[in-house]
């Protein structure tokens, strides 16, 4: 089940209340800190401390007129202030509000975004714990190689999600700053000093430097890390998708009552979700592209950035979240069969068992080169004439003559795959 509420937050962060919501909290900083440098007096201060406010009603209705929107919503905030309002926006410079207010919008999503990771972790590690002596085939190129865990796909996916953690805690860290710098960034008409304070209450970090706006490589970098998370869940979904195919049929997707899979096939039971989440993941890298372009801009500012973060920071945002949200939940209700694991490791009868044959050979002294020949030579031939690789072992003399029957039948033996398991989960920090 979604927990809708986390969904209708993001959702919320990102409406034109809470935009300028935001753009008013910036407004109202800086006049405190103005406030207590001496430039606006206390009388005015607390008029606009007490009044200020705005409707979004108003503020489209004025915009039609003014066709700027920081001009609309500092009108209707002056509706509300009166003659004082003359104090609000001194000095200011309509990005000091929007970057800085869109620094406020992406910590709060920021922060949301990572709580859902932290869930996805917890989820991974579970799954981990469950399956850590769940055998299952390895494969590579899509052929199989030799068995392993099925708990270290979980691991392994967890260990990623930890590194997400950490790259989107430093994203929003990078992101969560504002500017009080003027026109141009060189603080012509206010003191750097009232940057300063109106960062701190705001719990933002002043920007060392800038120009009209905020520099977008950090922009950049937030989406970059988002769309990095994406891909991790592509990596999941894409490997869930896998496992569910017919020919494989190792785990899949809860399939709930009443479901339909298909409207034309009523037998069918497909990786809806994990598609979804491989078709979505692609938005995410489109819009960190995007998110680079945005970086360099005509000298001290233009606003070719502008309309373009208006989609594509509420939508990646949303987004991710979104998958985060669906992923875990897919995991959590992931079925899994190990008995058909097991059947499909053993479909190449003990052909897994060829490197482990190798290795021993090796041991007694033979030539890796002659050692590599011998045992391809029994493998081509069971996978071309269907016969069992253990007999074709037995019959050759060449190995018999340097393994006994007995050393020849403790090497085919599955233990050895997992003998090591909870070592890379102490690693992990899972067990």
């Amino acid at each position: 089940m979604i927990p809708r509420y986390t969904l209708v937050e993001m959702e919320r962060i990102w409406t034109l209340e809470n935009r300028y919501r935001c753009w008013l909290d910036v407004e109202l900083a800086a006049a405190q800190a103005m406030h207590d440098m001496g430039i606006i007096p206390t009388q005015d201060y607390q008029i606009i401390a007490e009044k200020a406010d705005f409707d979004v009603e108003r503020i489209a209705e004025i915009e039609l007129e003014t066709r700027h929107d920081v001009i609309a919503f500092l009108t209707s905030v002056a509706e509300y202030v009166g003659p004082a309002s003359r104090w609000v926006h001194y000095g200011m410079t309509s990005s000091d509000v929007l970057d800085t207010a869109t620094a406020l919008q992406l910590k709060q999503a920021g922060e949301l975004i990572l709580s859902e990771l932290y869930r996805l972790a917890e989820t991974l590690k579970l799954k981990a714990r469950e399956h850590r002596h769940t055998l299952c085939m390895g494969r590579s190129h899509g052929i199989h190689a030799e068995p392993t865990s099925f708990g270290l796909k979980f691991a392994l996916w967890y260990d990623e999600t930890n590194r997400n953690i950490q790259r989107l805690k430093e994203a929003i860290r990078i992101v969560s700053v504002g500017q009080i710098s003027g026109a141009v960034g060189n603080y012509a008409h206010l003191d750097p000093e009232v940057e300063e304070r109106t960062c701190k209450l705001l719990e933002l970090s002043p920007v060392n430097i800038s120009t009209q706006v905020i520099q977008r490589d950090r922009h950049a970098q937030f989406l970059f890390c988002i769309a990095q998370i994406g891909s991790t869940l592509e990596k999941i979904a894409l490997e869930i998708r896998h496992l569910q195919r017919t020919e494989v049929g190792e785990a899949e997707e809860n399939f709930s009552s009443g479901q339909k899979g298909s409207s034309a096939m009523p037998h069918k039971r497909n990786p809806i979700l994990s598609e979804q989440l491989c078709g979505l993941s692609r938005i995410l890298r489109a819009n960190a592209a995007i998110a680079l372009e945005n970086n360099p801009l005509w000298h001290e500012r233009d606003i070719s950035h502008s309309s373009v973060e208006r989609i594509i920071l509420p939508d990646s945002c949303i987004l991710i979240h979104y998958m985060l949200v669906k992923s875990s939940a897919m995991i959590e209700s992931l079925v899994v069969y190990p008995e058909k694991m097991m059947k499909n490791i053993e479909l190449t009868g003990g052909l897994v068992f060829s490197q482990a044959l190798l290795l021993h050979l090796t041991n007694t002294g033979m030539s890796r080169e002659q050692g590599y020949a011998l045992v391809q030579a029994a493998a081509m031939k069971s996978i071309n004439d269907g016969e069992d690789f253990m007999s074709l072992i037995l019959a050759s003399k060449q190995i018999t003559d340097a393994l006994s029957e007995q050393e020849i039948r403790q090497i085919f033996s599955y233990s050895r795959y997992l003998k090591n398991v909870d070592q890379i989960y102490r690693r992990c920090g899972i067990i």
